[in-house]
């Protein structure tokens, strides 16, 4: 049996303990998902490109960018966009013990929601990183795991059309208006250099062609239902 089918039939089975993975909306709705911002020279290039064709997003926020880029993260407030917890900083949460994620995901989400002064209800871990046992803490927290179905690679600088084409089955996208660094607690190397508003434009367009118009993952739950599937990996 080939795996995306050994995939299929097993997921379901792991939903109570899943994150959320994909969408399985009534509508024709791809979710786009923004990781690493705010951060000046990708925020605001992905939100003209979002602007244009009236698409809404999903915004994991990093807590220590969101303290020093306020304006921006208020921006994507306005514009209509819906705010998510990706941590205080980019460590992975496999490195800290279960207590640890709860006292910082708690800690996170109360910070991130008196700047942005809206509930918050989703947590991306940074890199994807968790155990079991982080997703229970996640949990008891009481927030949602999210992850993706998709991605652009867009952490590397390649050709845009490259990355825009591994976008074709999007149903919960993968991409950053913003970058990890040293001040986020990691380094991953020198940023890409491409413009981060192209890509999104050329995604965009993309959907538009197949008939998919772009949404924050809380507007295409509103006519869908979450599909959700362990995943866990450090």
């Amino acid at each position: 049996m080939p795996a995306t089918a050994v995939r299929r039939l097993i997921l379901p089975l792991t939903a109570p303990i899943g994150s959320v993975r994909s969408v399985r909306p009534n509508r024709d709705v791809a979710v786009l998902t923004y990781d690493d911002g705010p951060q000046p020279g990708g925020t605001e290039r992905v939100l003209a490109a979002l602007a244009e064709v009236g698409a809404t997003a999903t915004f994991f926020i990093l807590v220590g960018r969101a303290r020093r880029h306020p304006g921006l993260l208020a921006d994507v407030v306005a514009a209509g966009h819906e705010i998510a917890l990706h941590g205080i900083d980019h460590v992975r949460l496999t490195e800290f013990s279960a207590g640890q994620v709860r006292r910082r995901t708690i800690d996170g989400r109360k910070e991130l929601e008196d700047l942005a002064g809206q509930h918050i209800r989703w947590f991306r871990p940074p890199y994807g990183a968790q155990y079991p046992t982080t997703w229970a803490a996640i949990r008891s927290a009481g927030m949602e795991s999210v992850v993706w179905s998709d991605e652009v690679k867009d952490w590397d600088d390649n050709p845009i059309a490259d990355m825009a084409a591994r976008a074709a089955k999007v149903t919960l996208l993968l991409l950053h208006d913003g970058y990890a660094g040293p001040i986020d607690g990691v380094d991953d190397g020198p940023a890409p250099t491409f413009d981060r508003g192209d890509l999104s434009r050329r995604i965009l367009a993309d959907l538009a062609e197949r008939g998919l118009h772009a949404s924050s993952l809380g507007n295409a739950l509103s006519g869908g239902r979450a599909v959700r599937g362990a995943w866990f990996r450090s």
